[in-house]
């Protein structure tokens, strides 16, 4: 299996600046693995209800109204189903979860400078919109020197919420390693700064800043989140005081009485406040907000409870309806309900929800695992990072909905396969140990 492991590290290394070879790294190996393992693969009660899922899935489609469109939804699904199912047993050991996060993280850092560059370009004033293309497919970026939208950082994806739902993965990974890295720089009595914490803190600063600059909130409070509960994890009171006070005081800044509004916003820019009261965009047209969308993806629900009106037709439908091209409603699980139905929608939660139940469990376990089989106690922090990893990426998905961009897609599929490959107890799905 050295080889499939070798791909799938190989693949997620170039998926942000090439989505085919990163989607052509993850199927090969998970067909090595396929080939080899299918009996026992299939054998896993969580593999068999994503085979029925896809079903539901595909019959969804067979019925919708738009169905070119539906069965064209389903890639953005069924391909990672079948990944999920044969890579997972490739994640047996924490150096090799530990191997992953980093591969994960690490091209943050070139994505990030590529944002840099078109922000200084856009504040110097240039217009140009480059289309980077080499070999067809095999690297496609749409990169407008403005931001996407403008004045919004977008870097090599297709716009600022896509690369701000990327980005919480790689912070929320780099904040686990920079801690890790404090945390072994302590015992080898060498302080807190040296080569390996400098690096993961230089890195941190790229992603937070470039976090900042895609100007989404949900992002920002999602990486404000990942901040308290890490430091609550290690008990450093010093972030929980500072993540505490900047929140407070925006929030002040935004929604407090005169009073303390008012001094606040003299010293808070209103590049952050406005942006959390909607100052800085208003008027919008009623059916670009998301409870419009939400609501009529509710509506969509109720008329198709069973199978939906297959996937990818809700932006039809959208349009219909308001005369608004909208690509999603702006929340996956209510995507989900009108699009294929509440059952195929339970089943998808239920799934994930039961990976992340025996990854806490897992991780609760730790303990007693170090002490018995004698890992380092950074291998829990490693696991506990990919659970906050997951879940920053899933809350993302309440107020957007970034997975038809597979450099997006690929990442939150490979944190729940690393978290699930450990957890997973089924002996028959192991195969042979790689690094």
């Amino acid at each position: 299996m050295q080889f499939a492991w070798t791909l799938v590290q190989a693949g997620l290394l170039v998926l942000p600046f090439s989505a085919l070879f990163g989607c052509v790294g993850m199927m090969v190996a998970a067909i090595a693995i396929w080939r080899q393992q299918s009996t026992q693969i299939m054998g896993s009660r969580i593999n068999q209800g994503f085979a029925l899922l896809a079903g539901l899935m595909v019959l969804s489609a067979a019925v919708a109204q738009h169905r070119g469109a539906a069965f064209l939804g389903l890639f953005n699904f069924l391909p990672y189903f079948f990944c999920f199912a044969s890579l997972s047993p490739l994640m047996q050991s924490s150096d090799q979860l530990r191997r992953l996060g980093w591969v994960l993280v690490v091209p943050s850092v070139l994505v990030c400078l590529i944002g840099y560059l078109q922000m200084l370009f856009c504040w110097l004033g240039y217009q140009q919109f480059l289309h980077i293309q080499v070999l067809w497919i095999v690297i496609d970026w749409q990169y407008d020197l403005k931001g996407t939208p403008p004045g919004r950082m977008s870097a090599v994806l297709t716009y600022a919420n896509v690369l701000a739902s990327y980005l919480v993965i790689t912070f929320s990974l780099g904040l686990g390693f920079w801690i890790e890295a404090i945390g072994r720089s302590r015992q080898a009595g060498s302080g807190v700064w040296n080569r390996e914490t400098t690096a993961w803190g230089g890195l941190l600063l790229l992603n937070g800043g470039a976090l900042i600059l895609t100007n989404s909130r949900n992002a920002w409070a999602i990486a404000a989140g990942a901040c308290f509960v890490f430091a609550v994890y290690v008990g450093w009171r010093w972030l929980i005081a500072a993540v505490g006070f900047v929140v407070g005081a925006i929030l002040a800044a935004a929604f407090g009485p005169a009073a303390l509004e008012q001094p606040l916003r003299a010293i808070i820019p209103a590049f952050f406040w406005a942006r959390v009261t909607d100052d800085l965009y208003p008027n919008r047209p009623v059916p670009t907000l998301r409870t419009t969308q939400w609501g009529f993806s509710w509506s969509l629900m109720q008329q198709r409870p069973i199978l939906g009106w297959g996937l990818r037709n809700f932006t039809p439908l959208y349009q219909a309806e308001t005369g608004f091209i909208l690509g999603h409603p702006h929340n996956l699980p209510l995507m989900l309900l009108a699009e294929v139905g509440i059952p195929a929608t339970l089943l998808f939660l239920g799934l994930v929800g039961w990976v992340l139940a025996e990854g806490i469990q897992y991780w609760r376990m730790f303990p007693d695992r170090l002490q018995e089989l004698g890992h380092e106690t950074g291998d829990r922090l490693i696991y506990f990072s990919f659970l906050i990893a997951f879940c920053s990426i899933a809350i993302f998905s309440l107020f957007d909905v970034t997975l038809f961009d597979a450099r997006v897609n690929i990442p939150g599929w490979m944190l729940l396969i690393g978290i699930w490959g450990r957890a997973d107890r089924s002996v028959e799905c192991r195969v042979p140990s790689v690094e």
